[in-house]
């Protein structure tokens, strides 16, 4: 059982930070196509790091959940006690970019260095360097090369099964192994934001169907279940109470590792033969 939390807030597009037009990803689906800053939107997601966050940690704590954090470095250097939380709870810090932008045009150098800051911030931020990476959805070619480069574990940027493999890339030293830990968007709470939108019910209904099934099937076959959340929306109150009881429902069966993707990648490594020499770790 992976629990993902994302941590945008602070790092998304803002005519604030340089970039050509504010945000728009928005609750309300409103999106700006001028050169302004977006007040509103800049506020919900503010919402996310002031009351949003201390609502999913004391889920985590609750329930004694260890959770991959998925953060952009820039929203840990803006919420600092994010970072040394996680620290602090055994938690792992993941790369979900040195900003919540998309990357997919940078060229290779541009998208090196983009790497290279995300580490070293998360480094500094949260005590760790990140060993896996998540884009902003869309990403190059050459990314996961990058990656391998850079000494990642793993990489999440895909969708296409419930367990890890292997995947070999052509770096500058030779063929290189990098392990693919898939992420889930279906029971994502980015559902609550989409038209139309779930309700908290029909989020927890969903979450635990896709739960059980897993459960069911990882008696004979391994299975891993991803569970991604976010500090602005499964945050409020409305919402918290459906993280809270899914995890609830998960700690009450039994033979169910709750992991970080981090031991995740690792357990499958160790069991899994690599095709070909495995990046550092």
């Amino acid at each position: 059982m992976s629990v993902v939390v994302n941590v945008e807030e602070g790092a998304e597009m803002s005519v604030r930070d340089g970039d050509k037009g504010p945000e728009p990803v928005d609750e309300l689906g409103v999106a700006l196509k001028i050169p302004i800053r977006n007040y509103a939107n800049e506020s919900n997601y503010l919402y996310g790091i002031r009351a949003g966050w201390p609502r999913v940690a004391a889920q985590l704590a609750k329930h004694e959940v260890k959770a991959t954090f998925t953060a952009a470095a820039q929203a840990l250097e803006r919420a600092p006690e994010i970072g040394q939380a996680i620290a602090a709870g055994g938690h792992e810090a993941c790369s979900h970019g040195w900003r919540w932008v998309h990357q997919f045009s940078f060229d290779e150098a541009r998208e090196r260095d983009f790497v290279r800051k995300a580490v070293e911030s998360i480094r500094q931020t949260a005590g760790h360097r990140p060993l896996g990476w998540l884009s902003r959805y869309l990403h190059s070619p050459r990314l996961r090369t990058t990656l391998a480069e850079e000494g990642f574990l793993y990489h999440m940027d895909d969708f296409s099964d419930d367990v890890p493999r292997w995947d070999v890339v052509q770096t500058k030293d030779g063929p290189r192994a990098i392990v693919i830990v898939p992420y889930a968007l279906d029971s994502n709470d980015m559902k609550f934001w989409l038209a139309p939108g779930y309700t908290p019910q029909q989020w927890l209904d969903y979450a635990i169907e896709t739960f059980e099934v897993l459960l069911e099937e990882g008696a004979t076959a391994p299975r891993m279940m991803s569970l991604g959340v976010h500090l602005r929306i499964i945050g409020r109150p409305g919402r918290i109470g459906a993280f809270g009881r899914f995890l609830q429902h998960a700690r009450s069966k039994p033979g169910v590792w709750f992991a970080t993707r981090t031991e995740i990648a690792r357990a499958f490594a160790e069991h899994t033969p690599a095709p070909a020499e495995p990046a550092a770790r």
